[in-house]
């Protein structure tokens, strides 16, 4: 069945794989971000641009209304945009911190209560919540992104029980380790926010690690194993609660359940020496 989809973070990594996903598959994509300029693909294939920013209450107004109005109804919001940010947690700024909940939390929050109403009156519709690996573990010198992920989580376990009984799924993604230019500035935030305090070294040597391991030398998995799975939730009779795919998502996450805190602490740990 041909559905209308928005997704959000659409120019870039993972929003913009999925759009052409699921264009490919048939369905009605809008793709919104912030770079408009950087959809002219999803545009030339069959896709439809939207502007958004994620941090303004009226873009994600705009948003809604526009699909509604082109096409009458809405069936999937993918809550894909996303930001993070490296530091250790008694340097990061507070006001870098609420950011951090204003892009990964409340906006998706705002987005949902959008479309529920159409989603109600349709009986039908699918929020799909991308989160990470991180929504269930925490790494050292990213604690405010990881309790974005951690809350946007739970919003979305409670959310999930709340609008079952109208016909809505709520699904949730976790990437694990993916090939996309999310974390090009990890270093450049590790070395200007904790390079020089108490964490220096521990940053110093996270920064050294990422500026070898992330961006095009990521031993990771391409942004289309993650829109396979958010094609597949948004097509299934009756999707899983929660994918988690990628390279090392599954991995950790068994790690994390099964060690003990403190040993897990010192194998993710062994990272910063």
């Amino acid at each position: 069945m041909k559905k209308v989809v928005l997704i959000t973070g659409a120019s870039a990594g993972i929003g913009k794989a999925t759009a052409f996903e699921l264009i490919r598959a048939g369905h009605t994509v809008y793709g919104a971000a912030r770079r408009v300029h950087r959809m002219d693909d999803i545009r030339d294939a069959g896709g439809h641009v939207l502007a958004l920013d994620a941090r303004r209450p009226e873009d994600l107004e705009r948003a809604v209304g526009a699909v509604v109005a082109e096409q009458g109804r809405i069936d999937v919001l993918v809550n894909n945009a996303g930001t993070v940010l490296h530091g250790a947690a008694e340097d990061i700024p507070i006001d870098l911190a609420r950011d951090q909940f204003e892009v990964n939390v409340f906006a998706p929050a705002r987005l949902a209560q959008l479309v529920l109403p159409h989603m109600r009156a349709q009986g039908s519709g699918t929020i799909v919540n991308v989160s990470s690996i991180g929504g269930e573990i925490a790494l050292p010198l990213g604690c405010w992104y990881y309790a974005t992920k951690h809350a946007l989580e739970a919003y979305s376990d409670s959310l999930r029980m709340e609008v079952e009984p109208f016909g809505i799924d709520v699904v949730i993604i976790q990437p694990g380790i993916i090939k996309t230019g999310f974390e090009d500035h990890t270093a450049r935030d590790l070395r200007e926010i904790s390079g020089a305090t108490a964490y220096g070294d521990m940053a110093e040597a996270m920064a050294r690690r990422a500026e070898t391991q992330l961006g095009e030398n990521t031993q990771g998995s391409d942004p289309g194993v993650v829109a396979t799975a958010i094609r597949q939730a948004v097509e299934a009779g009756r999707p899983e609660t929660r994918y988690a795919v990628g390279w090392m998502a599954d991995k950790l996450l068994e790690l994390n359940k099964t060690l003990p805190d403190r040993e897990f602490d010192k194998l993710v740990t062994n990272v910063a020496k």
